[in-house]
Order: C-alpha cells, then sequence, then structure tokens
C-alpha cells in the first residue's frame, strides 16, 4: 500500500465514515428514513474494520522500517 492510498484510507476512516454515518443517523431520525438503526451499524462495523486494517498495516510498516 503506498503511502498516498494509507493517507487516504486514514482519512476516511477517522473523518469520512464517522462524518457520514452521524449525518444520516441523524436525517434518519428527523425525517424517518427507513432501516436507519441497521444501516448506521453497518457503516460503523465498515468503519471499525477499515481502522483495524489501517492500524496491522502501520504495525507492519513499522516492524519492516524497526520504527
Amino acid at each position: 500500500m503506498t503511502n498516498s492510498v494509507y493517507d487516504k484510507l486514514k482519512w476516511v476512516a477517522l473523518v469520512g465514515l464517522p462524518a457520514i454515518t452521524t449525518l444520516y443517523l441523524t436525517l434518519a431520525t428527523i425525517w424517518g428514513f427507513p432501516y436507519a438503526e441497521a444501516i448506521g451499524a453497518t457503516m460503523g462495523a465498515v468503519d471499525v474494520f477499515l481502522g483495524a486494517v489501517l492500524g496491522i498495516s502501520s504495525i507492519s510498516y513499522k516492524k519492516e522500517h524497526d520504527l
């Protein structure tokens, strides 16, 4: 994984997905969108998975480069 890809995915995991999830859940509550809980939980699960993969990638990189 290149640094550029890592940085973009990290931004998505730390800022993008949590912001979109919060926006969707808020709007779903206000406007009565269907499946709000299921969609919000799915988005949260994807975010946690992405964070875990990026964390493992970071640890692996640091081990390889003795940082």
